[in-house]
């Protein structure tokens, strides 16, 4: 192949690396799967533009509203399905809870392909970062200044599925029953809820992209306190890996994690004791 050649399919990701396709599901059945060029076919496809914290540049992709997506795959708009958490669920293990609301915001779009790479039905991507990740088949993106924030909206990519299910009907042994509620436990839970599930697991709960952190052995039973709050705020620091840093995080939310760290070590429920 001609270096030019080489280069340019190395720059460029063709939707191959994962099934193009994405479930909706309530409460474990799936009542929808459809392929992207379904999806396509369901919504209004169009060019958007948008800053992505992820690329560190502007970009454009070829979208659908997200709203309109859901309305396909559930068969109701955003808006009537309740109080439920909406699970957004990627092939990498990320598995993040959002609420119905936050996700039919005007701004939130499905994307399917890079607009700049994408020729007519051959849907591509930029590799992303120093990975160089393919995001497809679909990535989540935000085309409002005030939505860009990725610690206020969650931008997922390789997305598999939609779940809609109560959070403690999906995964109950990560609430810390029996804790009393103006314990910092229940702060920390919501932290934890907020910023670490879709990444990390309590008692085989959650995200699988990172370790659980409770079985066999919680955090805080091998780890210092003070070496804890330190890698949560800037793992770079201890290691280079997939872990964002928290500059964000105050003293009293580190502190409130660690007392819920702590609950949930009170609270162990192992669904692999056998290990």
């Amino acid at each position: 192949m001609p270096p030019r050649l080489a280069l340019l399919a190395l720059l460029v990701v063709p939707l191959a690396v994962h099934a193009a396709s994405v479930r909706f599901v309530r409460e474990g059945t799936t009542v929808k799967e459809a392929d992207v060029g379904t999806l396509m076919a369901a919504c209004t496809p169009a060019t958007i533009a948008v800053d992505d914290p992820n690329y560190g540049t502007r970009k454009r992709y070829l979208a659908c509203p997200l709203a309109e997506v859901l309305r396909f795959g559930f068969g109701a708009p955003p808006d009537a399905l309740g109080s439920a958490d909406v699970f957004i669920r990627a092939w990498d293990g990320y598995d993040k809870p959002t609420s119905a609301a936050e996700l039919a915001e005007p701004g939130a779009y499905l994307a399917f392909g890079d607009a700049d790479v994408s020729h007519g039905g051959d849907l591509r991507w930029a590799p992303l970062g120093t990975r160089r990740i393919d995001p497809g088949p679909l990535y989540l993106v935000w085309t409002k200044p005030a939505q860009r924030d990725r610690l206020t909206r969650p931008w997922p990519w390789q997305i598999a599925e939609f779940e809609v299910v109560e959070f403690r009907k999906k995964y109950p042994h990560v609430v810390p029953t029996g804790v009393p509620r103006s314990a910092p436990a229940w702060q920390g839970f919501e932290l934890f809820r907020g910023e670490c599930i879709a990444c990390h697991a309590i008692n085989g709960e959650g995200g699988d992209v990172g370790p659980d952190l409770n079985v066999p052995r919680s955090i805080v039973e091998y780890r210092p306190i003070p070496q804890i709050k330190a890698y949560i705020r800037d793992p770079a620091t201890f290691r280079y890996g997939k872990m964002p840093a928290h500059p964000d995080l105050s003293d009293a939310d580190l502190d409130a994690l660690i007392a819920y760290f702590r609950a949930m070590s009170r609270a162990k429920h192992d669904p692999h004791p056998t290990r």
